[in-house]
């Protein structure tokens, strides 16, 4: 399929915000895979008689499948440019739910999940990986505009989901969405043919490796940081997205509210995200991180204390105003100190860590339900996960100071 290379002046241009905007609506369509499962997981605990444990294992198995996606999916951008991955992940999700319609068992479905979950990533860090190439001096907002695609899904497709589940059931939701979804993806997919130019990326070198020296730690120090520190402030952030729907059913306000508030709250996890990305273009994306992944631990604590009706609909919109900003920052950092040529390999190994938190941590919130019969430890479980992660970030901030302070006084000391 022939390319055409951008142009250098294709930076920050009008052509490059229009990418955003095709980037937005494909990852809005793609990402289904990764909230569908948390509005029918009520149902299926139900239908396929199993605790809430075994009715997290789709959701798990769907984020480990997005996981493993993310990292193929960024090799091949690296490689091959957007377009392939974007058809792989259309195939598969057409196939996934198609299939998933039909199954018999928790652990049928469960696979299947994971099938979904991998034709998903192609519509997060592969896409966040592509656009970051498009811009330089509003590269933070740019980034947090594709990542909003996944927050957009989790805004529009549990409402509709649970619209027409009430009236079809959750099998004749899944074949319409594998219909749907190929038909939606192909042609916004092929719109992305074109390619950064050579230059673009000679350019991009030079500043990251400056930036990665003012910075001293290897790329592999780097990368390992973050691949922690993502994978624990999702552990964190998983408790309320996969297990507020199951919530509010437990406290007797219904599945349909419960799908309500996750709507609210990832709806304003995108302005989060918008905002947040702006903001970090002026202040920088490492403490744009800690001041949103701070904020998200002030409401896991509130999740402690308050659950009312009211509350949690006030307390989920917090949550999502707090926390949408978080996962495009790492890879804002990714782009400022790591080689653009490996960006798409490298932003998706630290974006499928984030996944393996989710995944992880909504497994974890399960168990502990089943073993208390309440979420307030699960709550708390994520409260430390999150301050876990706070403390890593806060190192690599305090980290390029201490090491200039320390330099300076040797410096004086040998004169």
């Amino acid at each position: 399929m022939p390319r055409e290379a951008a142009t250098p002046g294709d930076v920050d241009s009008p052509y490059a915000w229009l990418r955003l905007v095709i980037t937005l609506a494909l990852g809005t369509v793609a990402c289904v895979g990764t909230w569908s499962v948390i509005v029918v997981l009520p149902t299926l605990q139900l239908e396929f008689g199993t605790l809430r444990g075994g009715a997290s294992m789709p959701y798990t198995l769907a984020m480990l499948g997005f996981a493993a996606g993310g990292i193929l999916m960024g090799r091949l951008v690296d490689r091959l440019g957007i377009v392939v991955p974007v058809l792989i992940g259309a195939a598969l999700l057409c196939v996934g739910y198609i299939l998933a319609a039909l199954t018999t068992s928790i652990w049928q479905f469960a696979l299947l999940s994971a099938v979904i979950g991998f034709g998903s990533a192609a519509g997060f860090a592969p896409l966040i990986s592509d656009l970051s190439h498009w811009f330089r001096k509003h590269r933070a907002v740019a980034v947090s505009f594709a990542a909003s695609g996944s927050y957009l899904a989790g805004a529009v497709w549990p409402l509709v989901i649970d619209h027409f589940q009430f009236a079809y059931g959750w099998r004749a939701v899944h074949v319409g969405i594998g219909l749907f979804v190929p038909f939606a993806m192909v042609p916004l997919g092929l719109a992305l043919s074109r390619k950064p130019a050579q230059t673009s990326y000679a350019a991009a070198e030079a500043a990251t490796e400056a930036a990665r020296e003012e910075l001293g730690l290897s790329p592999r120090q780097l990368q390992g940081l973050l691949v922690v520190a993502g994978f624990a402030c999702c552990m964190a952030m998983s408790m309320p997205q996969v297990h507020l729907v199951a919530y509010c059913g437990d406290l007797g306000y219904g599945v349909a509210v419960g799908a309500q508030i996750v709507s609210l709250m990832l709806g304003l996890g995108v302005v989060s995200r918008v905002g947040s990305g702006a903001i970090a273009d002026r202040i920088g994306a490492g403490p744009m991180l800690l001041i949103g992944s701070a904020m998200q631990a002030v409401a896991l604590l509130l999740f402690l204390f308050f659950d009312s009706r009211s509350s949690l609909w006030v307390i989920a919109g917090l949550f999502g105003l707090f926390q949408g900003g978080i996962v495009p920052m790492y890879a804002v950092i990714i782009r400022q100190f790591l080689p653009p040529r490996e960006a798409g390999a490298r932003i998706s190994l630290v974006l499928t860590a984030t996944v393996l938190g989710m995944a992880a941590g909504g497994l974890a919130a399960g168990f502990i339900y089943d073993a208390t019969q309440s979420y307030r430890l699960a709550f708390l479980h994520g409260l430390l996960w999150n301050l876990v992660n706070l403390a890593l970030i806060g190192w690599l901030l305090v980290w390029p100071k201490w090491r200039r302070r320390s330099r300076a006084v040797r410096g004086h000391l040998r004169a």
